[in-house]
Parts: structure tokens; C-alpha cells; sequence
């Protein structure tokens, strides 16, 4: 009994299709933060899944080791050590649902524009590749990121570094329990605030070494 390639391409492909739409619903939908992390680990699976099938081998295995192997694992660190307040979370979503609908449907119809532009009134690639072509996947996508396309990467790298800075700047509390370090105030700090010199008379001085002696 024979199986055609086609057939079981297209079988692992609508699996791994069918997983991803299910693990990515979970995600949004999932009471717990943990469980959400989790589908998302699974959907990271089944992304890298359809890469391979598509033959995009690197992206595949840097999709697995980088955000499942690094980036998941640090999220579900920070997810369990937060304790998140799920009630108080709750309790306020109403309150930011028109503002979420608005920047859902924002987002929504800048994808439709995209895969509109994509995929109806075009024949053939934009940029259509060689079909005798000894380029590897690994060296093709490098040409593509750090060539053709780097002032698009180097804007996106400097994104990113905004968020993080934005995250950390938003996560940042004073703790009442906690003495925070004020390098401005090490800095500008003068003697005379931090030292006192008191002046005694010569007589009291020694009543207190006498004193001291008897003790």
C-alpha cells in the first residue's frame, strides 16, 4: 500500500493548521494565565511544524529554540512569580472593552489590507527566485534581512528596545520594605549634611575621660 507525498503533506499540514487556530483561541480565552502560556508554547509547536512542512528549515528550528526554548520559559517564570491579581483583572475589563473592540478592529483591517494586496490581483511573486539557485534557506534569509531589507530590521530592533525599556519602566514600584538606591543624592551629597563637628571645653572633656575611667 502506497501513500501519496501530497496526501500526507496536506494531512500534517490542516493538523498542524487545525492545532494552531485551536491553541491561539485558547490563549485569549484561558481563565488562567499559566494555561494561556501553555497554548501559546503549543501554538509556537505547531507554527514551527508548518515551517518545516514549507521547507523553511531555519526559521523552523529558531522559532522552537528561541521563543519556546528561552522566551516562554522566562514569560511562564514571570507569569508564576507576579501572582497576579485575577480579580482586580476581571473587575476592570468592561471598563476597557470599547478601547480593546477599537484596536481590534483597527488591526483587523490593517491585516485585510495586507493579505488583499498579497494575494488578489497578483500572478506571480514580487520578487521571483532563481530556479537553479545554490543558495541555502539560511543564506537566502540573511540576504533578505541584513541586505535587502536592514533599515526595516534595524527600525524594528529599536522597537523592541523601546518595549522593553517601556515594560521595565512600568514595572518599577517603590517598595515600602525596600530601601531604594538614589545614585543623584550619593552623588550631590555634601559634609556638612552628612557630618556634624561639636566643639567642647577642655575641662568638660576631661571629666568625661574620668568618668569613663572609673567605669
Amino acid at each position: 500500500m502506497t501513500f501519496d507525498p501530497s496526501t500526507i503533506f496536506s494531512v500534517f499540514f490542516y493538523a498542524f493548521a487545525g492545532l494552531l487556530v485551536i491553541s491561539a483561541l485558547r490563549v485569549i480565552t484561558a481563565r488562567n494565565p499559566v494555561h494561556a502560556a501553555l497554548f501559546l508554547v503549543l501554538a509556537f509547536f505547531c507554527a514551527s511544524g508548518l515551517w518545516m512542512l514549507l521547507k523553511a528549515e531555519f526559521l523552523s528550528l529558531a522559532l522552537i529554540l528561541v521563543y519556546v526554548g528561552a522566551v516562554m520559559v522566562l514569560f511562564l517564570f514571570v507569569v508564576m512569580m507576579l501572582d497576579l491579581d485575577l480579580e482586580h483583572l476581571r473587575r476592570d475589563f468592561k471598563k476597557y472593552l470599547p478601547v480593546a473592540f477599537l484596536m481590534g478592529a483597527v488591526i483587523v483591517l490593517e491585516l485585510s489590507i495586507v493579505l488583499i494586496r498579497s494575494f488578489i490581483g497578483t500572478s506571480s511573486p514580487v520578487q521571483p527566485m532563481l530556479e537553479e539557485s545554490t543558495m541555502s534557506n539560511t543564506k537566502a534569509l540573511g540576504m533578505l534581512i541584513f541586505v535587502d531589507y536592514v533599515y526595516a530590521f534595524e527600525v524594528a530592533g529599536i522597537i523592541l528596545l523601546v518595549a522593553i525599556i517601556a515594560a521595565v519602566a512600568l514595572t518599577l514600584r517603590n517598595r515600602k520594605d525596600a530601601k531604594p538606591q538614589n545614585v543623584a543624592e550619593q552623588i550631590n551629597v555634601k559634609a556638612a549634611d552628612r557630618m556634624r563637628i561639636v566643639k567642647m571645653n577642655t575641662d568638660m572633656a576631661a571629666k568625661q575621660d574620668a568618668r569613663g575611667e572609673k567605669k
